[in-house]
């Protein structure tokens, strides 16, 4: 079938327009006809500097539709499903068996390159091939080719084209604090660099009642935006050494949990030192690889622990729906993340997130205009 695709070509360069086409499904597969899909910053990242021969690619990975198509096999979906995409997984490594899909052994493969595992991809222009296996979707077009394991079916009353970033995104924040951190009711914890999986750190740290959760960032208006979410307090770090402002916040005592949420050696660092004793910080930003960083042993040994987390350690087709129904109980209000574009406008979508004028941009399809303004 014909997919209209926004292309990167060269890296830096604007995304183009085309046409192209998929082959036949393979068994396992569906095609999604997209309703929308997020702009995370691990695509920002290859437009910058794709990787040898990582070009024409078609990006995206937070997109959520409708399944049109389903290939041989497949008896978890069906034609008309609404279904929410996340990250690859093979389904059958000894860490998938083991409910760890995250810990795919196949996770690098499958999700950073672009193309299925073997190297092949399910789009093509001319008979040349396009990568289109983009974290298992490549859904920065109107249509995706995805492993229907990758898919989580959700109920039709909801706003379709805003829960692509739930698979993500946002997932990767509220994953951090609800899954790998499960902080006590009563506890406090930090969270540094409070864009869109900051923010949805702070939205999982109401969730999970902690009693003090501190905001940290270089950006007033993030701060002000982590405050109205349910964020306690804001350090302004660009102003005072936010460990000294953390700990003056506690009592002295430093904070139960942090969330590191950029991954700069230098903001690492200090969400492991805000810690009280024993603490826990867990470090999901991604500067890329490597990325050093020195730390006290002294740190770790007296009972401070850091830990690295890959897609809120979550596994999508149980913790989408959690979030979901937090979303339902009006517990969880991450479309007030969410500013929304137009398909045709998706460079100005990567531009308002790559200089940061939006929490989390998403592109909607079959509109000339965004449905929502600023989240």
């Amino acid at each position: 079938m014909k997919v209209r695709a926004a292309v990167l070509n060269a890296a830096n360069a604007p995304l183009e327009f085309e046409d192209l086409e998929t082959g036949e499904l393979r068994a396992g597969e569906v095609i999604v006809k997209l309703a929308g899909t997020g702009i995370c910053h691990t695509d920002l990242g290859v437009i910058a500097a794709p990787a040898a021969g990582q070009t024409p690619i078609v990006l995206g990975h937070e997109g959520a539709g409708t399944v049109t198509e389903t290939g041989p096999g497949v008896d978890s979906l069906s034609v008309g499903d609404r279904v929410v995409l996340s990250y690859a997984h093979c389904g059958t490594c000894d860490n998938c068996v083991a409910d760890l899909p995250q810990h795919c052994r196949d996770f690098g493969a499958l999700n950073l390159v672009g193309a299925r595992v073997d190297g092949s991809s399910p789009l093509h222009r001319a008979g040349q091939p396009v990568l289109g296996a983009w974290f298992g979707q490549s859904s920065w077009a109107d249509h995706a080719v995805v492993a229907a394991h990758n898919a989580v079916r959700v109920d039709v009353d909801l706003p379709l084209e805003l829960l692509g970033p739930l698979g993500c995104g946002i997932q990767t924040g509220a994953g951090a604090v609800l899954n790998t951190l499960n902080p006590r009711p009563g506890s406090s914890i930090a969270i540094f660099a409070v864009g869109s999986v900051g923010l949805a750190a702070v939205l999982a740290a109401v969730v999970a009642e902690c009693s003090t959760i501190i905001a940290v960032d270089i950006d007033g208006a993030r701060l002000d935006k982590a405050l109205e979410l349910g964020a306690t307090h804001a350090v302004n770090s660009a102003d005072v050494d936010p460990v000294e402002a953390i700990r003056g916040i506690t009592n002295g005592a430093g904070t139960h949990y942090s969330v590191d949420c950029i991954g700069l050696p230098a903001v690492t660092r200090s969400a492991l030192e805000c810690l009280q004793t024993p603490g826990v910080c867990a470090t999901v930003g991604f500067q890329g690889i490597p990325n050093e960083i020195v730390v006290d042993q002294g740190l770790l040994l007296f009972g401070k622990s850091l830990v690295g987390v890959i897609e809120g350690d979550a596994v999508p087709g149980e913790f989408i729906p959690r979030m979901i129904s937090l979303y339902k109980e009006g517990r969880f209000p991450f479309d007030k993340l969410i500013d929304t574009f137009a398909f045709s406008d998706i460079n100005s979508a990567i531009e308002a997130a790559h200089h940061g004028r939006v929490t989390k941009a998403v592109v909607v399809f079959g509109s000339d205009e965004g449905a929502f303004g600023a989240g």
